[in-house]
């Protein structure tokens, strides 16, 4: 059974991208900065900020799917290659409210449907381990650092919709 959320969730336009990526910005230091070095933070940056994201991101490669309230930007979901959750971000005023459920099941749902996935994988943040568990996330490996990115390897088994 689904719940019905005053949210709206679609991919991402491209005039959208930074608005997205400064979301993430704003939330990662807000969530996970504390526990991480200034090694990964500057990764993290690195990372959401590389000019290749975003234009595998224009040309349709890298999937994002975001959470409106009206018209602002409460959250976002990224996939890439296919298959791997690369960022999960809802802002801290909506958290606890679905958004970040709501993004990962319309995510696991499209890449089922259109990318034929069974299986989705995150490199979930400390933070995000307890949230990832509770969407039927399992663990692939221990916590382990990665250039100073603090991750647990996880898997979700994409089930098909009952009609």
């Amino acid at each position: 059974m689904s719940v019905e959320l005053p949210y709206e969730i679609r991919f991402l336009d491209r005039e959208e991208w930074e608005e997205a990526m400064g979301l993430a910005w704003k939330t990662f230091l807000e969530f996970e900065g504390d526990v991480y070095s200034p090694e990964g933070i500057r990764n993290f940056e690195d990372f959401i900020t590389d000019s290749e994201l975003k234009r595998r991101f224009l040309k349709g490669t890298y999937q994002v799917m975001a959470a409106y309230d009206g018209p602002k930007l409460v959250g976002i979901i990224s996939l890439r290659n296919k298959s791997h959750i690369s960022l999960l971000f809802v802002d801290r005023n909506y958290h606890k409210r679905g958004i970040g459920r709501a993004l990962v099941l319309a995510m696991a749902d499209y890449a089922r449907a259109e990318m034929g996935q069974k299986k989705l994988t995150v490199n979930a943040s400390p933070y995000g381990v307890g949230f990832y568990h509770c969407l039927g996330f399992f663990d692939l490996g221990p916590e382990k650092q990665q250039d100073g990115i603090i991750i647990t390897p996880m898997m979700l088994v994409v089930e098909e919709k009952n009609s």
